[in-house]
C-alpha cells in the first residue's frame, strides 16, 4: 500500500496537525500485536509498512483536498473495523511520505477513484474482499429480526431451504441451502428433529449436499456439527475474533441435542462447489478435518465469517471490509479465501452421481476387511501373529478410503504395520506380486535307467576349472522323490566327477527354483555323513506340520565333506529353492555366496482373491526355519561378494585364492596374542576360539583383507570383552610400529603450546588448563621452558580444573612428570605398577625428585573433567589421580583404554593387530585396572563438566 500510496496519492505540501491523539490510539494496537510484528519476516514487513496511514484517526489537515479527507476517513474505518488488526502496524514516517505525494488529487471521476483506492487497499493488505465503491443513492438493506417472524413462519424457512430424501441402499440425500442460526434453530427444535433427524437416523449412509448453500449463520455450524459427532469430550472447531467488538467466540461440538445423533460411524460425504459459502463452508471444513466425512466436488468459495458495507465520511463512497475472522484449532488454518479443498475433486453437476458410487465402493470395505481376515485366520502362516493381525484390522479407521486402490493400499500398510512381514502383501490385481508356488505333484517317473541317466544330464552341468576347481551348475531343483530315483546318476555325473577337487563352485545364476525338500539331499553331499545336522524346518499351516529336515546318513555317492571350500554363483534370477539354498549356505557356514541379490520373490506364499473387489491378498502358507531357529522371511540373498552375474565366476576364483591365506593368518592372530596379550590367560582362550570359529565355517563369508579385518577385529573384541584389540590393514608400515617420537623445533615448539595448550585464570582464581593431547616425554622435554610458563601462570591458584574432555591420549611416557608437579617432592608417589607380558618385567611407576619451576603441591583441590572421548593415555592420568584421591572426577565416564598397544604385523600381509601388551596395577588396591572407561565421582553432560567444577568450587568457598 506504501508504494501504491507513493505513486498514486499526491496530496501536495501539507502539515500534519493532532497526530499525537491519533497515534495515542494506534499505540495501544501496536502494544497488543507486537509480539506478532516480531515474527513477520523482513520481506513482509517491508509489505505492511503503508499500515500506519490505515491506522490513522482523521486527521485534520489545512487546505485538505476531498481526496486526502476520503483517504483519511478510509484509514479510520480500517483502523477500528478491519479484522486483521496486527497487519495494520507500521511506520510513522509512512505518513508524512502519504500526505506529501498526490497523484490522486487529479483524479476528478468518483468511480474511478474508487476503483483506484480498490486496487491499492486490495495489493497492499493482500486481502481481494477489501473493496471501496461510489454509490451516492446506496440504501442499506437490513435483515429482518428473526423476534419479528413467527413460528410458522421460520418453518416455511426452512422447508424452503431443506430437501431430504432416500436413494437406493438405503441412502439418505439430504440438502441444506441454509444453515439455520442458534436462535431459529432453539425455536424449531422439535420440528427440525421430527422432519429431518428422525428421518435421517435410520439410513445407512447420508450424503450431504451443501452446493447450493450460499449463507447462513455461523451459530448455527455447532448444531449441524454436532449430530455428527460424539457427545463427548466436547470438540473446539473453530474461533471466530470480530474487530469492532475486540472478541473471540469459540465454536464446540455440543454435549446434549434434542433426539439421537447420526454418530461418527456410518459414512457422510459432503457435496460442494464454488458457490458454497459462510457457514456451510465451516460446516464442509469442519466435518472434513474432524475426520467425519468425505467432501465430493469442488474448491467452495472461501467467503468470509462477517464483511460490512462501511461508508466512508459524508461522501458517497463506501468500503466493504471483513470485521471477523475465523481459525480452525484442528489446523491452525481457515476456511476463509482459500475454501475448502474436496477429498474428491469434480464437477458440481457430477458430484451426487461421484457421491453415490464412492457409497458403493466404501459399503464393500466391511466385507473385504472380513475377507482378509478370513484369509488370515485360514492360511498365515505365523498362527502366533493371526490374532493381532485381525484385532489390529478391525481397530483400523478407513475413512480416507475412497477407492478399491485406497483399500489396498491402506489394508496392505496396516498388515505390514502389525506382521511385520514382508510377504504379507496385499494388491491390487494388476499389481499383486510374483508368486512363486510349489511345484505340483509329479506324476510317476519310470525306472528306466537311461531316462534317469538322460534326466541327470540335462539336470546337471559339471567341469574341472583351472586350480582343481569342481564347478557344477543346475538350473532347476527337482522333486525329493525323483532326486533319490536319479541318485545313481546324480553320483556318477556330479559327486564322482568332483571327488578330488578342492574347492567347488555351484551355479545358480540361472536357477528357477522347485521343491524344497530336495534341499537336504544335496546339502548331505556338502558335509560329514559321520553326524547328524538340522538343516532346515518348514512350517505347513495349511496342514498344520512340521518337517524336520536333516543330513542324510546313507547317500549312496562319495560326500564332499564339510572343509572344502564351497562357493555359490547367484544372480537376479534365482528364485525359490534356489535362494533357499544359498540362505541355508549361508547360515550354515557351509559356503560363499558370490553374484548378484537374489530376486527375492515371495517363498512358500499363495495369493487369494478378496471378497467382492480385484483385490489380491499374497500371504505365507508355510515357514521356512533355519538352523538358528530363525524364520526366513524372503526378500532375497545378499551375496558375501557382490559382482555383476557375469562376473560372478570370476569373482569366485579370486576369492578362492584369497581363502588360502585365511586359516594362517587366524593362526598368527593367536601366536601374536599368545606372545604381547596383556592377559595371557584371555589370550589362550582367544587363540582356541579362533580356531574353532575358522573350523565351523565363520570365516568363510570373508573375501579381502577389508572384510577379514573387521571379522578378526569383531572376533577378538567378543571373545575378549577387550575393546582395545583391533585388527587393520594398511599398505604401508604404520607409523605406530616406528615408536620414534619427533623432537620439535623452537618454532614447532611454540605451535604445539598455542595449538594444544589453554591456561587460564577464571573468577575466583581458579586455574583452568586444557591439553588435548598426551606428548611424549622426550617431546615434552623439549618444550619444557615454555610450558613451564604456562604452569607459571596456574601454579599460585586457589584451586585447578584440569580439562581432559578432548584428549584422546596418545603417549603415556610423560605421566609421572605431569603427575609429579601434583604431588610433595619427598616421599615420592607410588602411581601405579605396570607388568609387561612382552618382556615379562613389572615396574613401579613414582613421582619424580625433581621438575622445572614449581609444584602445585598436595593439598589444593584438582578438579579432572571428562568426557566419552577421553581415552589411553589421558584415562591413566584420570584414574591414577581418582585412585590416590587427588583429584574430583567430573564428566562423563571415559572411552576404557591402556596405557600401551604394540602394533604387530600379521604374517608377511597387509593386516597389522594392535594388542594391549601392558598390564595397569592400581597403587591403592594393586587391582588390575580393567578396560571399562574411568567412572566420575559426579556424572554430568561432557558440555556441562566445565559449570558443574566451577559451581562445585563456589559452593565450598
Amino acid at each position: 500500500m506504501l508504494l501504491f500510496l507513493s505513486k498514486t496519492w499526491r496530496l501536495g505540501d501539507q502539515s500534519l496537525i493532532g497526530q499525537r491523539d491519533c497515534f495515542s490510539k494506534v499505540s495501544a494496537i501496536n502494544q497488543e500485536t507486537y509480539t506478532k510484528k516480531k515474527q513477520i519476516s523482513k520481506k513482509m514487513a517491508k509489505t505492511l509498512l503503508f499500515a500506519p496511514l490505515m491506522l490513522l484517526c482523521r486527521l485534520w489537515i489545512a487546505d485538505a483536498s476531498f481526496q486526502a479527507a476520503l483517504v483519511l476517513d478510509m484509514a479510520k474505518i480500517l483502523l477500528d473495523n478491519y479484522c486483521f488488526p496486527e497487519n495494520l502496524i507500521g511506520m510513522q514516517e509512512a505518513i508524512q511520505q502519504a500526505i506529501n505525494s498526490g497523484e490522486i488529487q487529479h483524479i476528478s471521476d468518483r468511480k474511478t477513484l474508487a476503483a483506484v483506492l480498490s486496487t491499492g487497499v486490495q495489493g497492499a493488505l493482500n486481502d481481494p474482499r477489501l473493496t471501496v465503491t461510489y454509490e451516492p443513492n446506496y440504501t442499506p438493506v437490513k435483515t429482518p429480526m428473526l423476534s419479528l417472524f413467527s413460528k410458522d413462519q421460520l418453518a416455511r424457512q426452512v422447508k424452503n431451504s431443506v430437501k431430504l430424501e432416500f436413494l437406493d441402499k438405503n441412502v439418505g440425500y439430504l440438502r441444506i441451502d441454509r444453515i439455520v442460526g442458534e436462535e431459529a434453530t432453539a425455536t424449531l427444535a422439535q420440528f427440525i428433529q421430527e422432519n429431518i433427524w428422525n428421518k435421517v437416523i435410520n439410513t445407512d449412509a447420508l450424503i450431504l449436499d451443501l452446493r447450493y448453500s450460499t449463507g447462513g449463520e455461523l451459530s448455527g455450524v455447532p448444531y449441524v456439527v454436532s449430530y455428527f459427532s460424539d457427545p463427548e469430550p466436547p470438540t473446539l472447531f473453530e474461533r471466530i475474533y470480530e474487530r469492532p467488538k475486540n472478541t473471540t467466540k469459540e465454536l464446540w461440538t455440543l454435549s446434549t441435542l434434542q433426539g439421537e445423533r447420526y454418530g461418527k460411524k456410518k459414512d457422510l460425504i459432503v457435496l460442494t462447489s464454488k458457490r458454497t459459502n459462510g457457514a456451510a463452508e465451516a460446516v464442509a471444513y469442519t466435518l472434513k478435518n474432524l475426520n467425519r466425512a468425505i467432501v465430493v466436488g469442488e474448491r467452495t468459495s472461501g467467503g468470509s465469517v462477517k464483511v460490512e458495507k462501511l461508508k466512508i465520511g459524508d461522501s458517497g463512497f463506501y468500503i466493504t471490509i471483513p470485521v471477523a475472522r475465523s481459525t480452525s484449532p484442528l489446523t491452525g488454518l481457515s476456511w476463509e479465501l482459500n475454501g475448502v479443498s474436496p477429498s474428491v475433486n469434480t464437477k458440481p453437476k457430477e458430484a451426487l452421481s461421484r457421491a453415490k458410487s464412492l457409497l458403493a465402493i466404501r459399503s464393500t470395505i466391511p466385507k473385504a476387511v472380513q475377507s482378509v481376515s478370513d484369509i488370515i485366520q485360514r492360511y498365515y502362516s505365523f498362527r502366533d501373529k493371526v490374532q493381532s493381525v485381525i484385532n489390529h484390522l478391525e481397530a483400523t479407521d478407513f475413512f480416507t478410503v475412497i477407492s478399491e486402490d485406497n483399500l489396498a493400499v491402506k489394508l496392505n500398510y496396516e498388515l505390514q504395520s502389525v506382521a511385520e512381514d514382508p510377504r504379507l502383501i496385499i494388491k491390487m490385481a494388476k499389481n499383486s506380486p510374483l508368486v512363486v508356488q510349489d511345484d505340483p505333484e509329479l506324476e510317476t517317473i519310470p525306472d528306466d535307467q537311461s531316462f534317469l541317466q538322460a534326466l541327470a544330464e540335462s539336470v546337471f552341468k559339471v567341469r574341472i576349472l583351472p586350480g582343481n576347481t569342481g564347478y557344477v551348475r543346475f538350473d532347476r531343483f527337482v522333486d525329493a522323490m525323483l532326486l533319490q530315483k536319479m541318485e545313481v546318476q546324480m553320483v556318477r555325473n556330479v559327486w564322482e566327477p568332483i571327488k578330488g577337487t578342492d574347492n567347488l563352485i555351484i551355479d545358480l545364476r540361472f536357477n528357477t527354483g522347485g521343491p524344497s525338500d530336495s534341499l537336504s539331499i544335496l546339502l548331505s553331499y556338502l558335509h560329514d555323513v559321520s553326524s547328524k545336522l538340522q538343516l532346515f524346518t518348514i512350517y505347513d499351516r495349511v496342514q498344520n506340520t512340521t518337517t524336520d529336515y536333516h543330513t542324510l546318513p546313507d547317500i549312496l555317492g562319495p560326500s564332499y565333506g564339510s572343509t572344502r571350500g564351497v562357493y555359490v554363483l547367484t544372480s537376479y534370477h534365482t528364485i525359490s529353492a534356489g535362494e533357499e539354498f544359498a540362505y541355508l549356505i549361508q547360515s550354515l557356514h557351509r559356503g560363499t555366496i558370490v553374484g548378484e541379490i537374489t530376486s527375492g520373490n515371495l517363498l512358500h506364499s499363495k495369493s487369494f482373491n478378496v471378497k467382492n473387489t480385484d483385490i489380491v491378498i499374497t500371504l505365507p502358507v508355510m515357514n521356512f526355519i533355519d538352523n538358528n531357529d530363525e524364520c526366513w522371511l524372503g526378500g532375497g540373498v545378499v551375496p558375501d561378494a557382490i559382482v555383476l552375474a557375469d562376473e560372478a565366476e570370476e569373482q569366485a576364483l579370486e576369492v578362492i585364492q584369497f581363502h588360502q591365506e585365511i586359516r594362517s593368518l587366524v593362526e598368527e592372530v593367536g601366536e601374536l596374542l599368545g606372545m604381547h596379550y596383556a592377559l595371557p590367560e584371555i589370550a589362550v582362550n582367544v587363540k582356541k576360539t579362533l580356531h574353532t570359529k575358522w573350523t565351523d565355517g565363520f570365516y568363510r563369508p570373508v573375501i579381502d583383507y577389508e572384510s577379514l579385518a573387521s571379522q578378526l577385529t569383531a572376533d577378538l573384541q567378543e571373545i575378549s570383552a577387550d575393546h582395545r584389540l583391533h585388527v587393520f590393514y594398511c599398505d604401508v608400515e604404520p607409523e605406530s610400529m616406528l615408536e620414534v617420537p619427533k623432537i620439535p623445533t623452537a618454532d614447532e615448539a611454540s605451535y604445539i603450546i598455542n595449538t594444544l595448550f589453554k591456561a587460564d585464570v577464571l573468577v575466583g582464581n581458579i586455574g583452568y588448563l586444557r591439553f588435548d593431547m598426551m606428548a611424549d616425554i622426550a617431546v615434552v622435554k623439549a618444550i619444557g621452558s615454555q610450558l613451564v610458563q604456562v604452569w607459571n601462570k596456574l601454579v599460585n591458584t586457589y584451586a585447578l580444573i584440569i580439562d581432559l574432555r578432548y584428549n584422546i591420549g596418545a603417549y603415556s611416557s610423560a605421566l609421572p612428570l605431569l603427575c609429579t608437579y601434583l604431588f610433595d617432592p619427598e616421599p615420592l608417589t607410588h602411581l601405579y605398577t605396570i607388568f609387561d607380558h612382552a618382556t615379562n618385567t613389572t615396574t613401579r611407576v613414582m613421582t619424580l625428585p625433581e621438575v622445572l619451576g614449581q609444584r602445585y603441591g598436595p593439598t589444593k583441590e584438582i578438579y579432572i573433567l571428562t568426557s566419552h572421548m577421553t581415552g589411553s593415555a589421558a584415562e591413566a592420568f584420570t584414574r591414577t589421580m581418582k585412585d590416590l584421591k587427588r583429584a574430583t572426577v567430573i564428566g562423563e565416564p571415559t572411552v576404557g583404554g591402556s596405557l600401551s598397544s604394540g602394533t604387530y604385523q600379521i604374517g608377511n600381509s597387509i593386516l597389522y593387530a594392535s594388542i594391549p601388551n601392558q598390564v595397569v596395577l592400581s597403587a591403592d588396591n594393586g587391582q588390575v585396572w580393567g578396560v571399562s572407561g574411568v567412572e566420575p565421582h559426579v556424572v554430568a553432560q561432557g558440555t556441562d563438566a566445565l559449570k558443574v567444577a566451577k559451581n562445585i568450587i563456589a559452593a565450598k568457598n
